[in-house]
């Protein structure tokens, strides 16, 4: 049996600290205190920022081989560490036991790309005697890191998402702060906790849990060069405007659809999106929100979803049966009831779920939603998903795009010309076929457009973010 310590430091400057235990962490299943960590004040974060910034040389001089070794030092003490980290997250996000192995089995996976990357920051030699002026000369260009990064994380995946910031920047070879997100920083501290039994140069990383005012030290100092932020889009775009110079990676929101073809696998994609909409509790930015079915299976398919998400088992997350855990919170919960109340009094038509205890809120599929409504409008972030139908394919496609988010969307069909079309058309970052929108693999690109942020991430991708492009120059003595 695993058991949490009552208390959990920081890490500054790649050193365990406790000089307060002012955050208390619940368990998200009985509301009760589970233990408590430091919290960071302004002068702790001035001290992290300015070890960073004195760790940027030494970490920028580290070889390739050096960064893998951290790397995958940090892999064999996650799998020596994986119950524990599996039972932290299950009480301090609420997450049912068996998605938050599956999140550690990604957190290995995100390291060991990173470990792999690490020796592959390839450069490239250019021919620059393009014309008569330029004869005689030779260019070449290697990335080089760009510098002390502020990582902001959020709760839904404290280790996984978490890592698509701290892995990169060791195999780039940046120094970082990090903020956790308050409500669940318990995964983080632990990696703080194995990066500490590494040589890396001192400064090179500072875990800090802090208050949603810290933030700002983490986003408005020039010191840092890079900002990396995941959560909500109300807060990304306000410290992106806050950020100064430096640039801002952002992967926000999204009420991510999926469409259901005519032709579609129905066995086969009601299990994806009972999954793709209800894991974790609907808490995912790539959740399925909106399942856009073809009209000549709309009835079947509905019929279907209906019968699959009455049966799903919720409670303890600490229990394998239970698929529906707590949401993060009372007030989550009940923000999203309110939205499923409304758009049922604007019209539409509740198929199952609906009901609300605390922070446990009932699997629910609404059909015939307003589009004005919040629940169609917004992203839920929780155990809700929507139902419409659809005659034209492209008309589904222009469904899926009316969104101001655009993160990932999935596509059922076994056509390959819709497939493309849909890959061409839909204003997403990503187009999943005969899956879900909230599937991902650790090295793919992820990201999205519109309202739901800037940049990418995967490592290789969050890497080349971290880096700059130095070129180089030569003129041979002959040219002339």
């Amino acid at each position: 049996m695993v058991e949490l310590k009552s208390t959990y430091p920081l890490y500054l400057n790649n050193k365990a600290a406790l000089p307060n235990t002012d955050l208390e962490v619940t368990d998200k299943f009985t509301n009760e205190v589970a233990f408590r960590t430091a919290l960071a004040t302004p002068d702790i974060i001035e001290e992290a920022i300015a070890g960073a910034v004195r760790a940027a040389g030494p970490m920028a001089k580290m070889a390739s081989f050096e960064r893998q070794a951290v790397l995958e030092h940090c892999v064999k003490r996650f799998r020596e560490r994986y119950d524990e980290l599996a039972y932290a997250l299950c009480v301090e996000a609420g997450k049912p036991i068996n998605d938050a192995e599956g999140e550690v089995d990604r957190l290995i996976d995100t390291f060991k790309i990173a470990a792999e990357e690490s020796t592959r920051n390839y450069g490239e030699v250019q021919p620059l005697d393009i014309s008569a002026r330029a004869k005689g000369y030779m260019g070449m260009w290697k990335r080089v890191p760009i510098g002390p990064c502020s990582f902001i994380s959020p709760f839904n995946f404290p280790l996984n998402l978490a890592a698509h910031k701290i892995a990169p920047a060791i195999a780039m070879g940046c120094p970082f702060v990090m903020k956790p997100a308050s409500k669940t920083p318990l995964g983080a501290i632990i990696m703080g906790e194995v990066l500490a039994e590494t040589d890396l140069p001192e400064g090179a990383f500072s875990i800090l849990p802090a208050s949603r005012d810290g933030a700002d030290l983490f986003t408005t100092d020039e010191r840092l060069k890079l900002l990396s932020f995941t959560g909500s889009p109300g807060v990304g775009w306000d410290l992106k405007a806050k950020a100064g110079k430096k640039p801002v990676i952002l992967e926000l929101g999204g009420n991510a659809a999926v469409i259901v073809d005519k032709d579609a696998d129905l066995d086969h994609a009601l299990a994806r999106i009972i999954f793709g909409a209800f894991y974790q509790s609907g808490q995912s930015c790539i959740g399925v929100q909106r399942i856009i079915i073809h009209e000549d299976v709309y009835d079947q398919f509905r019929d279907m979803l209906v019968e699959k998400t009455k049966g799903l088992v919720s409670g303890d997350p600490k229990k394998r049966e239970t698929f529906i855990g707590p949401m993060i919170s009372v007030g989550e919960a009940s923000r999203l009831k309110s939205w499923i109340d409304d758009a049922v009094s604007a019209g539409a038509t509740l198929l199952c779920g609906g009901g609300c205890e605390g922070n446990m809120l009932e699997a629910t599929l609404l059909e015939n939603v307003d589009h004005s409504c919040d629940a169609f409008t917004e992203e839920a972030f929780g155990p809700m998903a929507l139902l419409s139908k659809f005659s034209d394919f492209d008309a589904a496609l222009k469904e899926v795009n009316n969104s101001k988010f655009g993160l990932q969307a999935g596509v059922f069909t076994r056509d390959i010309h819709k497939v493309l079309d849909a890959w061409d058309d839909l204003d997403v970052g990503g187009v999943v076929v005969n899956d879900v929108s909230s599937y991902r693999v650790d090295n793919m690109p992820y990201g999205g457009v519109k309202d739901s942020g800037l940049g990418r991430e995967g490592i290789r991708f969050a890497m080349e973010d971290m880096s700059e492009i130095r070129n180089l120059v030569i003129r041979r003595e002959s040219a002339g």
